[in-house]
C-alpha cells in the first residue's frame, strides 16, 4: 500500500496546529492563575492626599502675601510692610470704587 506523502504532510501539520492551540491555551491559564494569586498591593503615601492639599493652599497663600510685600513695598516704591494692614487696602478698595 502506497500512501499519499501530501496527506501526510497535512495531518502533521493540523496535528502540530491542535498541539500548539492547546499549548496557548494551557498557557493562559497559568498566567491568570498567576495573576489572580497575587494579592493587590495597596500604595503606601507618604504625605496623604488631604495634606497635600492644604500644604499648596498655605504656600499658594504665603506667595500671594508675598507678591502684594514686593508689588507694593518694591514696585510701588512704599513700605513692604504697609501692604499688610487694613488702611492700606481700604484706600486701593476706595480708589477702585471710586468712593470718597
Amino acid at each position: 500500500m502506497a500512501t499519499d506523502p501530501k496527506s501526510e504532510k497535512n495531518k502533521t501539520r493540523a496535528e502540530e496546529k491542535e498541539r500548539k492551540k492547546v499549548a496557548k491555551q494551557e498557557k493562559k491559564g497559568t498566567k491568570k492563575a498567576k495573576k489572580e494569586k497575587k494579592p493587590k498591593k495597596g500604595r503606601r503615601r507618604i504625605l496623604p492626599i488631604w495634606l497635600r492639599i492644604l500644604i499648596v493652599l498655605l504656600l499658594s497663600a504665603l506667595a500671594l502675601v508675598l507678591g502684594v510685600m514686593v508689588g507694593y513695598g518694591i514696585i510701588g516704591d512704599g513700605n513692604p510692610t504697609d501692604a499688610l494692614e487694613w488702611d492700606t487696602w481700604q484706600h486701593i478698595f476706595d480708589i477702585v470704587t471710586k468712593t470718597e
